[in-house]
């Protein structure tokens, strides 16, 4: 029986559900945004144990961390799961699968994406049920709904949820900072001695980044305020991180590749505001509880924009042409209306957006 509900049909309770896996292996924003789709799994089967199918990453953040994930199963590297980290030994999804029936699943859930890749590994786990996202290509699971790209991430997920009779209990995802968290943060940064702000300029698709020289205008502008600034970024943004502290002329703190995945939790939680591309560590900081002011490129506003704007501002770049090649990049997922909605380049598609915009909001936020 399916009945309605604000976010969409919610379908049966399945009854007798003791272990619930949940196929999700892919970045920290993308972690991030199911949140919220896990805490409506725990409170419509507060008994069952949740198991994260994700990478090695999700097991070590999960370990003795409260929230909805009881355990982490380790899914093998596969085209459009995830890809391998260096030095990580091979591994058989065949194996894998075998072991996972084995933990005789009473659901399986797939909220990885279209299920073109994912459908398959979910029908594999041999559970009393299946259900998640189809696009059109993908084989089906017992229950589904349609994969639609342009749809926010955290609302596309709650509604493969309330297909197992879970309706939302919140649309924001949450992220709990633990003692450990805090410790880690506090010997890397010491304590505070004026109010901390945070600057991330990176991003793994170079389109999503706002030129360095304009996080180094911001990064003055607040060290003007008095605010002491710190620049993250992963060993791979380094060199962002280094033209950012290099451009802006007044003293920065950078920390890449200083803490991990919990001691930068506890950083942002610690911080007044962060400023930052569309990328895991805006969402990571909003889901800890710290303001936000995010950039982005308008088709990704629409699926990871923040829902709230209390202390949240998202501010979106409207270009949808290549700054390149004039290429009008959104008919792709459009396939009646003219244009080719793919080029070869990687240049931004939000450096239009003015340094004063991002130091009005990051003002406002800051009071």
């Amino acid at each position: 029986m399916v009945t309605p509900s604000p976010l969409g049909p919610v379908g049966g309770h399945v009854p007798d559900v003791q272990r619930i896996a949940v196929l999700r292996a892919n970045a920290l924003g993308d972690l991030i945004f199911v949140l919220p789709a896990l805490e409506a799994l725990r409170s419509a089967y507060p008994e069952a144990e949740i198991v994260l199918l994700g990478a090695p990453w999700h097991a070590a953040f999960w370990r003795d961390r409260p929230g909805p994930v009881d355990r982490v199963l380790v899914v093998p590297p596969a085209p459009g799961i995830r890809s391998a980290d260096p030095g990580e030994p091979e591994s058989s999804m065949d194996d894998f699968l075998a072991a996972a029936r084995a933990e005789h699943f009473d659901l399986a859930l797939q909220l990885h994406g279209g299920g073109g890749n994912s459908n398959p590994i979910v029908n594999g786990l041999g559970a009393r049920v299946t259900a998640g996202l189809r696009a059109e290509d993908a084989p089906p699971l017992d229950r589904w709904t349609r994969y639609v790209y342009y749809q926010h991430e955290v609302l596309r997920y709650l509604e493969v949820v309330a297909l197992v009779g879970a309706p939302a209990t919140t649309i924001v995802p949450t992220v709990l900072v633990t003692d450990a968290d805090r410790a880690e943060a506090a010997r890397v940064l010491g304590e505070p001695t004026k109010p901390r702000v945070v600057l991330h300029p990176g991003a793994t698709d170079s389109r999503r980044r706002w030129p360095a020289e304009r996080f180094a205008e911001v990064a003055r502008a607040l060290v003007g305020d008095g605010y002491e600034v710190l620049v993250t970024g992963t060993p791979a943004e380094g060199e962002v991180v280094d033209r950012v502290v290099a451009a802006a002329g007044v003293p920065l703190r950078p920390q890449v590749g200083t803490l991990g995945l919990g001691g930068l939790a506890a950083c942002y939680a610690d911080c007044a505001l962060l400023v930052s591309n569309d990328t895991g560590p805006l969402h990571l900081a909003a889901a800890v509880g710290t303001p936000t002011v995010g950039i982005y490129w308008v088709g990704n506003l629409i699926n990871s924009g923040h829902p709230l704007r209390g202390r949240h501002r998202p501010i979106a770049s409207w270009t949808v042409r290549c700054p390149v090649c004039g290429v009008d990049c959104t008919p792709g997922i459009y396939p009646h209306r003219p244009g080719d909605g793919d080029c070869p380049h990687r240049d931004s598609f939000v450096a239009d957006i003015p340094v004063i915009e991002v130091v009005e909001a990051a003002r406002e936020l800051l009071g």
